[in-house]
C-alpha cells in the first residue's frame, strides 16, 4: 500500500486535528469520556473505524474513562495521510460520544544509556526487561506498555556525568511549561544549547533528563 508522508509541521497545521499533538514520530490524542462504559464504547467505535480504514492505532482505556490513541504509519516510520484521515475521524467519533479532548496529556517517555559499546550491553537489557531489539538498535516492550530503551553512542567514556538519563518527549506547546515546572521543583538547566529539539535538566543530585520536542531536529 503506498503511503504519502506528512511532516510534523504539516500534521500540526491541518484543520480538524486540534485534538492531536505530534510526539516523536507519533500523533497522540487523549479523550475523557462521560463514564467508563462510554469510554469503552468509544474504543469500540475507534476499533471499527480503524478496521474499515485498514490502519490501526494503539488504543488504551483507563479509569475513570480516559482513552489514549496513538497513530503512526509503521511502514514509513512516521506520519502519513492515512494518519491525518483517521485522526480526523477519531476526533469526530469522540465529539459525537460527548468526550472531551485533553491534548496536553500527550507525551512519550524514553530511557537512554550513554555507552561506548551498545552491542556489549544491549543483550543484558533485552534479557532483564524482556524487550525486543528494533532495526535502529533500540529496545522495545513487545507488550506495548514499557518505555523504549535506546543507546547513545559515545566517542569517549563519560565519567563526570551520569550515563543513564530519561527522555521525555512532549508537544512543543507544552515544553516550556514542563521546563518551568521542573526548574521550580528544584531542578537546574544543564544546557539549552540544543533547544528546541531538547533541553537537558538535572535534579539536585545531578540525575539528568531531557525534555524533547519534534522541533529543530536534524533527524526524523
Amino acid at each position: 500500500m503506498p503511503y504519502t508522508p506528512v511532516t510534523a509541521e504539516q500534521f500540526t497545521g491541518t484543520e480538524g486535528l486540534e485534538d492531536w499533538r505530534v510526539v516523536l514520530r507519533t500523533a497522540e490524542a487523549h479523550f475523557l469520556a462521560p463514564s467508563f462504559p462510554a469510554a469503552g464504547r468509544l474504543v469500540a467505535a475507534i476499533a471499527d473505524a480503524a478496521e474499515a480504514a485498514d490502519h490501526h492505532p494503539d488504543v488504551s482505556l483507563t479509569y475513570p474513562g480516559r482513552v489514549r490513541v496513538a497513530l503512526t504509519t509503521h511502514a514509513i516510520d512516521g506520519l502519513s495521510t492515512h494518519d491525518v484521515d483517521l485522526a480526523r475521524h477519531i476526533s469526530q467519533l469522540a465529539a459525537d460520544a460527548g468526550s472531551t479532548a485533553e491534548a496536553l496529556r500527550a507525551q512519550i517517555l524514553e530511557i537512554a544509556i550513554d555507552t561506548m559499546d551498545p552491542d556489549r550491553i544491549r543483550p543484558f537489557w533485552a534479557a532483564v526487561l524482556d524487550y525486543r531489539e528494533q532495526p535502529d538498535g533500540s529496545l522495545a516492550d513487545p507488550r506495548g506498555f514499557g518505555a523504549p530503551l535506546w543507546f547513545q553512542q559515545m566517542d569517549e567514556p563519560r565519567t563526570e556525568r551520569n550515563r543513564f538519563h530519561l527522555d521525555v518527549s512532549v508537544a512543543p506547546d507544552l515544553a516550556e511549561q514542563r521546563l518551568d515546572a521542573a526548574l521550580s521543583a528544584g531542578g537546574r538547566l544543564v544546557t539549552d544549547q540544543y533547544a528546541r529539539a531538547f533541553w537537558v535538566l538535572a535534579d539536585a543530585e545531578g540525575n539528568e533528563v531531557c525534555i524533547c520536542t519534534w522541533q529543530d531536529r536534524s533527524g526524523p
